[in-house]
């Protein structure tokens, strides 16, 4: 599967990181967040639960709001409102 990052209008983001392990989640989200604007929301889609651990962490040491995370068969859709 093919990482994914997309406009979904209204200061809305998608990244896709379904299928890939650590560290490019979080690399990936890095780079995503590098690239929308402050108050922007990131809904980031990935199956790798260690990464969750590097995500959120990422968020608290950049002080990015983590406003919504779901889980469901394994599958993560986390929101992340840039700062």
């Amino acid at each position: 599967m093919a990482m994914s990052f997309e406009n979904t209008g209204n200061g809305e983001w998608t990244l896709n990181v379904t299928g890939y392990s650590c560290p490019h989640p979080q690399m990936y989200t890095k780079k995503a967040l590098q690239k929308i604007a402050s108050g922007e929301v990131l809904t980031l889609l990935f199956d790798n639960p260690s990464s969750g651990e590097s995500i959120a962490s990422m968020c608290e040491a950049e002080g990015n709001d983590l406003i919504d995370r779901q889980e469901q068969d394994g599958n993560f859709v986390w929101k992340i409102r840039k700062v």
